[in-house]
């Protein structure tokens, strides 16, 4: 079907991003429009609201030299829509779907909405099969299941991009590594870190399973409300066109909250918590709620978004509303960090609310569940006691304190703290059992006797002693 280009001439005014059209009512919410100036340069820009009196348009570009007079809008589509193929693996996009890597435009199968089709309840099937990423913390601890939303919640200056691009390169679904794709979006991206992710991916040879969406920092706001739409939509074109079980990580949603606040701000709405707009939560549900599987479908889409929390504060409204929403979150820890413990990852705070449900016998091995737990008293333990020598000293501490002591500083330094290494979920448990030997057998009360007789006593072998470094 045909569009008519019909113009509107009458722009009333202009207000950072946003231009604001009289007798436009005709127009669709989220509808894509040209913006035509007066020397002939003509700007993208997409309808976010429609009135008797207006229609608000948010320019994808600078609205500076847009002059009233002569700016016209004129109706390219009825909705944001995204061009998708299979032939986008492997491509780097910006974060408007444009390609960045040199290569021609891709050749469209379909045109899909970046809005997405909403999932049918009824036809959502329960996530219950384990994605290992390549990292014991997670793995054992925060087991990540097929259809799940897990966040990362990360600071300024911890080392998150680099834990997303090794969950990129290392993440699979075991006895599916042929149809796994990896959808990766970042918002507001410094020109390094454009550099480091583009050179990450091509080294590790990971771009070959993955799209890539970047969104630099000094980008238009407005794109990076729909970069991660776009990844969303490539992801579902995937899953469920493709039968592939796509793992969406999207970074960092602390950028596209931000932007989201500066439209709010353009558009003089009633701010709602530390100025971030009311309607906040919804628009993350929005994203979040783009994960899951779907009966009768072969593919999923898994969404590990990552944030960093501003100064660290884990009740700030986005990392607050993201955990309502999600199902957990994995916690990066600025105490490891300072250490040189890589990944940083504190099992303590750290949650994945379906790992019950995709792990044990069958799935990823029967004592799983229970070393998980025995790990996580372990290590409370003996922060416990840490804090309790600082004051009196480690002469006040029992022969069995002091194996907690040194338990704490071996779970760090060799569970935690390793480094670059791909394990797989065997690797570590083998390593969570070599640490957990050096306690009495008396102390692993959340352990059954069965799995002490099988695995107690098992020895790491010197490669699990390696690097706590990024590797």
């Amino acid at each position: 079907m045909t569009l008519l280009q019909k113009e509107y001439n009458d722009v009333a005014y202009i207000s950072g991003p946003l231009l604001f059209v009289n007798a436009a009512s005709d127009l669709a919410y989220g509808a894509i429009v040209n913006i035509k100036d007066g020397s002939g340069r003509v700007r993208g820009g997409q309808v976010i609201s429609v009135t008797d009196q207006n229609a608000v348009i948010q320019v994808f570009e600078e609205t500076r030299g847009l002059d009233l007079a002569t700016a016209s809008v004129s109706l390219v589509e009825d909705v944001a829509r995204l061009g998708v193929s299979k032939e986008m693996i492997g491509r780097r996009f910006d974060g408007l779907g444009r390609p960045i890597d040199g290569l021609p435009e891709v050749v469209a199968e379909k045109r899909l909405s970046i809005n997405g089709q909403a999932m049918n309840p009824a036809a959502r099937a329960k996530p219950e099969e384990f994605i290992q990423t390549g990292i014991s913390t997670i793995d054992v601890q925060t087991s990540l299941i097929r259809g799940q939303k897990l966040p990362i919640f990360s600071g300024s200056g911890l080392p998150h991009n680099e834990l997303a691009a090794q969950i990129a390169r290392q993440a699979k679904v075991p006895g599916h590594e042929g149809d796994f794709a990896v959808v990766f979006a970042a918002m507001g991206l410094t020109q390094r870190e454009v550099s480091f992710f583009t050179q990450e991916f091509e080294r590790t040879g990971a771009l070959a399973r993955s799209v890539l969406f970047l969104n630099k920092a000094d980008d238009p706001a407005v794109e990076r409300l729909l970069t991660p739409r776009m990844a969303l939509t490539t992801a579902e074109y995937l899953a469920f066109e493709h039968g592939y079980h796509v793992l969406v990580i999207l970074t960092d949603l602390t950028n596209y909250c931000e932007a989201l606040r500066e439209i709010g701000g353009a558009r003089e709405e009633i701010p709602g918590r530390r100025g971030f707009p009311g309607y906040m939560y919804t628009d993350l549900a929005s994203l979040y709620e783009r994960a899951g599987v779907v009966d009768g479908k072969p593919g999923s889409v898994t969404q590990v978004p990552i944030l960093s929390m501003p100064d660290d504060d884990i009740t700030h409204p986005i990392p607050d509303l993201t955990g309502y929403i999600t199902e957990g979150q994995i916690v990066v820890d600025r105490t490891l960090n300072s250490k040189g413990v890589f990944p940083p990852i504190n099992p303590l705070p750290s949650l994945s609310r379906l790992q019950g449900n995709g792990i044990g016998k069958g799935k990823t091995r029967a004592d799983h569940k229970n070393i998980s737990d025995q790990l996580f008293a372990a290590y409370a333990n003996g922060l416990d006691l840490r804090k309790l020598v600082a004051i009196t000293g480690e002469d006040a501490l029992t022969d069995t304190d002091k194996l907690y002591l040194r338990f704490a500083d071996d779970f760090e330094q060799y569970f935690i703290g390793q480094g670059g290494q791909d394990r797989s979920i065997e690797d570590s448990l083998t390593v969570a059992w070599g640490i957990l030997s050096k306690l009495p057998q008396s102390q692993l009360t959340r352990v059954s006797k069965d799995s002490i007789d099988k695995y107690y006593g098992t020895k790491m072998d010197e490669m699990w002693k390696g690097s706590r470094s990024m590797g």
